[in-house]
């Protein structure tokens, strides 16, 4: 079956592995009609060895050249068995699906500096595959004055803007980032700071669990004034919108300092709860004033006591999952990125400049041919 003549459907795969750097995900969309639908999903965790090796690349070292060459080679192989998995709960073969949207994993995201940095290798991905692999959807942003993220607000006005509700849409992954998506308005949209990457990180190094399931551990704790006003402090949450940020910004070699040494770990993981549901809710209240509801996606939808917080951080606006609204929270980053594959091909603008600070609209992406 050829991808042009598969029965009238525009089948693309959306492949999103983000900063919690807990996985794959892969979901194959039909965009033939006005919503976007899921056809399937599939989720491949990192093993271990994977997660920690990309982990030190996020950081200066020793032969970082090979080190990445050798990572992406490994990350195309693992893209590819996501790919075959979302295909065969499909069952659909890979003539059908028109693209790839591939983002490839971020060790670097410098724009400052004029660059970001995925690993990937969208092209051995598209021999495994035999599919057209579209990537490097940062870099042409960057290159037009912007920060190259967030890229999923724009995906986000596409299907969850309300002609009449205010809605803010919450992305909490290892960053969390607002999309602002007022009626009558542009759209807008900015990383608000860490979403689940201090908190994964905390967990990892005092439970040896890679996340905190459900904010249990947290919710022992109790918060530290002291510290969430110290944390709050970083100069990333006084600058204006739009902005972006990282592991660069946020990660435990920032934290540490910031500790005596005699905390109690739960309340640690609870200040670090606090520091990110306060950083949305402040950003909202600043930069995205009356908001009717927040919906929340990502892997923060599953900390449970973080959700609490937001709903009691913001009782006049109502909080709840895109899965309310017929997206998944799970899978809407994937669902965005085979999103930003259709565009390219299409030869249509994907970047959200109210977002990312670019000069204007540009076509994002580098296409593989299969």
């Amino acid at each position: 079956m050829n991808a042009s003549t598969s029965s009238g459907r525009e089948l693309y795969i959306g492949l999103m592995s983000g900063t919690s750097l807990d996985g794959v995900d892969a979901l194959v969309a039909d965009f033939s009609a006005a919503q976007p639908q899921c056809i399937a999903t599939a989720y491949l965790p990192y093993p271990p060895d994977l997660r920690d090796a990309l982990l030190a690349l996020n950081e200066a070292g020793h032969d970082e050249l090979r080190r990445a060459a050798e990572l992406s080679v490994r990350l195309a192989r693992l893209y590819a068995e996501a790919t075959q998995t979302a295909l065969a709960r499909a069952a659909l073969p890979p003539g059908s699906i028109r693209a790839i949207g591939c983002h490839g994993q971020t060790v670097r995201h410098r724009p400052q500096d004029g660059y970001s940095l995925q690993l990937n290798q969208p092209a051995l991905l598209a021999e495994l595959t035999g599919i057209t692999v579209v990537a490097d959807f940062r870099n042409r942003d960057i290159a037009a004055g912007g920060q190259g993220a967030p890229l999923v607000p724009a995906f986000h006005e596409r299907v969850l803007r309300h002609e009449s509700l205010h809605r803010v849409v919450a992305n909490i992954g290892g960053i969390a980032n607002l999309t602002d998506l007022a009626p009558g308005k542009p759209a807008r949209g900015f990383d608000t700071g860490p979403g689940n990457m201090l908190l994964d990180a905390w967990a990892t190094r005092q439970l040896g669990t890679r996340y905190d399931a459900g904010g249990n551990f947290a919710a022992q704790g109790q918060v530290l004034p002291a510290l969430l006003e110290g944390l709050l402090r970083h100069p990333y949450f006084a600058l204006p919108a739009p902005k972006s940020c990282g592991r660069e910004e946020f990660h435990l070699g920032w934290l540490l300092p910031h500790l005596a040494g005699n905390e109690n770990a739960a309340d640690v993981q609870a200040t670090l709860l606090e520091l990110t549901a306060r950083s949305i809710a402040n950003v909202l209240a600043q930069e995205c004033g009356g908001a009717d509801e927040l919906l929340v996606c990502g892997g923060g939808v599953h900390n449970e006591v973080l959700m609490q917080r937001l709903r009691a951080l913001l009782p006049d606006t109502q909080v709840a999952t895109t899965d309310t609204f017929g997206v998944s929270a799970d899978f809407l980053e994937a669902l965005a990125f085979a999103w930003l594959a259709r565009q390219c091909l299409h030869g249509e603008p994907a970047n959200l400049p109210e977002a990312t600070g670019a000069r204007g609209p540009r076509i994002l992406g580098a296409i593989h041919p299969a």
